[in-house]
């Protein structure tokens, strides 16, 4: 059997195409109880604790809000580092620190339970239609063992190294949009100042050399209609991802100059009460 733990806006939908394309039973725990309610209409059972999670399951999957979450459910009171059983499977698919993880990877090691980072990246639509890139950190018998399971929820399946590369590699991946979408808020900010269309000149953008995933997803979807819907990637989820960021490469002695000014624009966002709001919501206070 399966387990989920965490429901939120990209678990809910991960957890809906396990249960409706693994061909095996899941059971899932949330605080909320209305996504235990929809997911039951395609057979997923509601669990009572995490403790029943981690006794009933051989493979359980994370996809929680950040560090101390998971932190909570893997080595808190009645956790999963409590109960899991021995050559069980733990996949935390959350957004979480290198050393989290890689502490995580020690402690359940010496527990005889097996332990993968294994963020994701893409949109909540990948999440629903089960393309998303799932970047994995751990020993190569474990990734082989996961890859056919992760298969269901995502369609680019990389194998980033051993413990903590998929954290490190996902905190890369989200350092790099943020910056991107930097660009495409200042390159708004001037178009408009300047009587273009932003319309056109995003799609033009996307014609050529300045073409990207965050022009096309973030730029043309959200910031040129002026979209920022909550639920959705928002301002304080962009701010705790380059907090993790910031504290790897303090670690690894890197100097990130424009993922500082990204977090400065971020912060700007938050202050003007826009934490809520999806992160690109930053272009409307340039």
């Amino acid at each position: 059997m399966i387990g989920f733990i965490g429901l939120g806006v990209m678990g809910e939908p991960m957890c809906r195409n396990l249960a409706t394309r693994s061909g095996e039973k899941v059971l899932a725990y949330d605080v909320e109880t209305a996504p235990l309610a929809r997911l039951k209409g395609v057979g997923v059972e509601a669990a009572d604790s995490l403790k029943e999670i981690a006794e009933r399951c051989t493979m359980i999957f994370l996809a929680l809000p950040g560090v101390q979450e998971v932190k909570t459910v893997c080595a808190g009171p009645g956790s999963l580092m409590l109960h899991a059983r021995a050559s069980s499977y733990i996949i935390d698919l959350s957004t979480v620190t290198v050393a989290l993880a890689r502490d995580l990877h020690s402690r359940f090691t010496a527990r005889g339970v097996y332990f993968a980072d294994a963020p994701v990246a893409r949109t909540r639509e990948a999440a629903e239609k089960g393309t998303l890139s799932v970047m994995v950190g751990s020993t190569d018998q474990v990734f082989k063992r996961l890859k056919p399971t992760l298969a269901h929820i995502g369609t680019e399946i990389t194998h980033c190294g051993g413990p903590g590369a998929g954290q490190a590699t996902k905190l890369i991946n989200n350092m790099v949009l943020f910056q991107n979408v930097v660009a495409l808020a200042e390159a708004l900010a001037l178009a408009r100042r300047a009587g273009l269309s932003a319309t056109r000149v995003f799609e033009t953008l996307a014609k050529g050399s300045a073409d990207s995933f965050a022009l096309r997803h973030h730029g043309l979807k959200a910031m040129v209609p002026d979209s920022y819907p909550e639920r959705a990637f928002s301002v304080e989820y962009a701010l705790k991802d380059l907090e993790y960021v910031l504290e790897f490469a303090k670690q690894a002695r890197a100097e990130l100059t424009g993922a500082r000014n990204a977090k400065v624009l971020l912060e700007r966002a938050a202050a003007a009460g826009l934490g809520k709001k999806y992160f690109p919501v930053l272009a409307k206070t340039l």
